[in-house]
């Protein structure tokens, strides 16, 4: 009689993380194929920055970045008028028991890090770090 057994929380976090990555791969492929038939997503060259997954996989946020930042709120639109297709696509691709449901959100680390750069540019900022050296 074979034992069931049972997954540590760490191995569930990996297989998220790895299920995650994978849905983002295939998004990142099909966007750069063009394979949605929208004609700004085409017109757009967008990066699939992270994919973050519920735990029990049903659903998982998308997090996108047009490059340049250019015309983002109309390639967001874009990306949520056509998530049933994306859906189908990588529910087809992916081949688990639930195709996840797809939330796109505009990717804003690109701006906490500008922010981040321009504070430690401020001059009394770069005087305190050269104090501490």
């Amino acid at each position: 009689m074979a034992k069931h057994q049972q997954s540590t929380p760490e191995q569930q976090s990996v297989r998220v993380l790895k299920v995650g990555e994978r849905v983002r791969h295939i998004l990142s492929e099909l966007l750069a194929r063009g394979e949605a038939h929208d004609d700004t997503l085409r017109a757009s060259n967008i990066s699939v920055t992270e994919v973050r997954m519920t735990p029990d996989l049903r659903n998982a946020k998308a997090y996108v970045k047009p490059l340049l930042g250019q015309d983002e709120a109309a390639v967001l639109k874009a990306l949520r008028t056509n998530t049933a297709f994306f859906q189908k696509e990588v529910a087809k691709r992916l081949g688990l028991k639930f195709a996840p449901k797809l939330a796109f959100q505009p990717d804003e680390s690109f701006d906490e890090a500008d922010r981040i750069e321009q504070l430690l540019s401020d001059p009394k900022v770069a005087r305190d770090l050269e104090d501490e050296d």
